[in-house]
Parts: C-alpha cells; sequence; structure tokens
C-alpha cells in the first residue's frame, strides 16, 4: 500500500506538513554573509616601518622600500597587499586585509591568495589573472597592488 494512500488523508497532511516545517528551518538557518566594513586609510593603523597607510613607503639600508597599497572594498570585504621592492623589481607581495569573516572567504582566500602573490611576482606589475572563484578578492588585490605600486614609482 502506498504512504500517500488517499484512504489516510491524515498521514498526507502529517507529511506535508513535516516538508514544510523541515523547509523553512533549513531555509531560516542560511546565515548572510555580513555586510563589508570599508576601513579608510585614515582610520587603518599604520603597518610598521611604513610612513602611513595611505603611502606606506619606507627605505632600508638594504635598498628595498616597502609600499602599503590602498585599502579597496569588495562585495565581501576590504582587500589591501604591501609590496616590497627592490631595484625596481618586486620582491615580495603580501595580503595584509583580504575577507576572511567565515569558513567559506577563508577556504577561498587560502587558495586564491598564494596564487595571486606568485603572479603579480612572476609578472611584476598588478597586470595579472583573475582566480577563479576567487574574482571579488582578485580585483580587489590588482587595485591595491597597482595602487602600492604606484606609490613605489613603478
Amino acid at each position: 500500500m502506498h504512504p500517500l494512500n488517499k484512504n489516510r488523508p491524515l498521514r498526507r497532511i502529517m507529511l506535508a506538513s513535516a516538508a514544510t516545517v523541515s523547509g523553512m528551518v533549513m531555509l531560516l538557518a542560511l546565515k548572510p554573509h555580513t555586510t563589508p566594513t570599508v576601513v579608510t586609510d585614515s582610520a587603518a593603523p599604520a603597518p610598521s616601518g611604513s610612513a602611513s597607510a595611505a603611502s606606506g613607503g619606507s627605505g632600508s639600508s638594504t635598498g628595498a622600500k616597502t609600499v602599503t597599497g590602498d585599502t579597496v572594498g569588495t562585495r565581501w570585504g576590504p582587500v589591501q597587499v604591501r609590496v616590497t621592492v627592490k631595484s625596481g623589481r618586486i620582491t615580495d607581495v603580501t595580503a595584509l586585509q583580504y575577507p576572511q569573516d567565515n569558513p567559506r572567504d577563508q577556504q577561498i582566500n587560502s587558495y586564491a591568495l598564494p596564487q595571486l602573490r606568485r603572479e603579480a611576482l612572476t609578472a611584476q606589475s598588478a597586470q595579472i589573472d583573475t582566480v577563479s572563484g576567487a574574482t571579488y578578492t582578485s580585483e580587489g588585490y590588482q587595485q591595491s597592488l597597482q595602487s602600492a605600486l604606484d606609490s613605489a614609482g613603478l
């Protein structure tokens, strides 16, 4: 005998009610992504070894110059990078700020940031490929990198 037998309408009502309640519980359990907080350069603390968050330039006795890029507000959160330049070449790129509010952001950026860094060091510019699945972070990374390179005079 079929569980939704027409001779037992109460069973159909109970199954439909249980399915509706289960669906509503799953729907309400979804958490929306938090709204990104845009940090302006004047509110951000200056990283150690740099003159300010906006220009971020500092020189050392080795001739290396470290420059912090602008903070770029993306859909999922702010992105900011710091670049080290020596003899006109990019020697290091570090992501200072990036979306990391939830496990999915952390998963995406643990994969994307090393790729973006590798691309920037290889290309020696901000003209780098976007990482699939991390489009907003990639675009913010490129913009912040470009502003840092502009400040460094590259």
